[in-house]
């Protein structure tokens, strides 16, 4: 459990890497204890990552995650058309990975969509996704992991996309073309949060 706490902290910090947030905020949008919190940040702190809630250095805060996360439980299927699939979904997800880092920076291509889902909504996915398309590893794999994981999310084309600090993340942890993906666009997302 203190390893999703944790998760959720960063998420929070890396997506509002400003400092603009108090530590109750950040407690409250983390939804853990503002007493945890709070000692996490100091730990943190002392490494010289942040200052309060100002993240200091993104990618080693970003190192930090993939060091406590672990890989999400995943179902695989396959998907004539994900992208149109999706679209006519009603239920909450965010993609990741390959289709998510097309969508957001445009230097892979979308050759598997991995959709982080909520729990309770998989076996409504599962019957959807036999009507359309086949059970077994494919282009088309659902995540289950905390539900945090969708805070954040964004629209882009249609599709929900995990928050940036979220992808980036997993696109480290998937490794191979994924790491080259993450180098470029670390750097610009490295960027943007310093101007």
């Amino acid at each position: 459990m203190h390893g999703e706490k944790r998760e959720r902290i960063l998420r929070v910090l890396l997506n509002e890497p400003n400092g603009t947030l108090t530590k109750y905020r950040v407690a409250k949008l983390s939804e853990t204890s503002t007493s945890w919190t709070i000692e996490y940040l100091q730990t943190l702190q002392k490494r010289r990552l942040v200052k309060e809630t100002k993240v200091v250095k993104i990618e080693s805060l970003l190192d930090i995650w993939e060091s406590i996360s672990r890989k999400p439980l995943h179902y695989d299927f396959f998907m004539d058309s994900p992208s149109k699939f999706l679209k006519k979904i009603d239920m909450d997800y965010a993609l990741t990975t390959y289709f998510a880092e097309n969508l957001l920076n445009h230097y892979l291509f979308p050759s598997s969509a991995d959709i982080y889902v909520v729990k309770d909504d998989i076996p409504k996915w599962k019957d959807k996704i036999v009507k359309k398309g086949l059970v077994g590893k494919g282009n088309f794999r659902l995540l289950v992991y905390d539900p945090h994981v969708l805070y954040k999310k964004q629209k882009i084309k249609g599709l929900w996309v995990a928050s940036t600090p979220q992808v980036l993340l997993d696109l480290k942890r998937e490794g191979g073309v994924c790491q080259e993906a993450y180098d470029i666009m670390v750097k610009k997302y490295v960027r943007a949060k310093r101007n």
